[in-house]
């Protein structure tokens, strides 16, 4: 009997050091990301973040003494290790606008790791620290 729990105790182990919420719900700020190889840091005047909830995301530009500015707004679907994304509103013109994008994500501690190629060929890998 011994023998059977210990295989049951590691596969138990292993399951649950994976999130498996099946949500991004909650607040993220922008940490830095790597695009077509080259690392970006976030920016140091401005900040980005974005807030999820069961099924959408909004997407905001805070400066200090400013009102949040909401730039984007979208749905998303995660099946298992991909995020699907579909921005629905952009402050700015934009060629994505109701097209699904297909990431990679991954949550590790306090970190939500998006990566993928956008439409345009670029590659991305974008750290998002959860504030909320």
């Amino acid at each position: 009997m011994f023998k059977r729990i210990i295989p049951a105790i590691v596969l138990f182990m292993a399951l649950s050091s994976f999130d498996v919420t099946g949500s991004l719900t909650g607040t993220w700020q922008y940490s830095g990301g790597i695009y077509n190889g080259k690392a970006e840091p976030a920016p140091k005047d401005y900040t980005l973040q974005r807030q999820y909830n069961e099924a959408h995301y909004t997407a905001l530009f805070l400066e200090k003494g400013e009102e949040p500015f909401p730039y984007e707004k979208g749905d998303y679907v995660l099946k298992q290790d991909t995020c699907f994304e579909t921005q629905t509103f952009s402050a700015q013109p934009s060629k994505v606008l109701n097209i699904a994008i297909k990431y990679r994500y991954r949550i590790h501690n306090d970190t939500l790791t998006f990566s993928g190629v956008l439409p345009n060929g670029t590659s991305v890998q974008e750290d998002w620290k959860r504030v909320k």
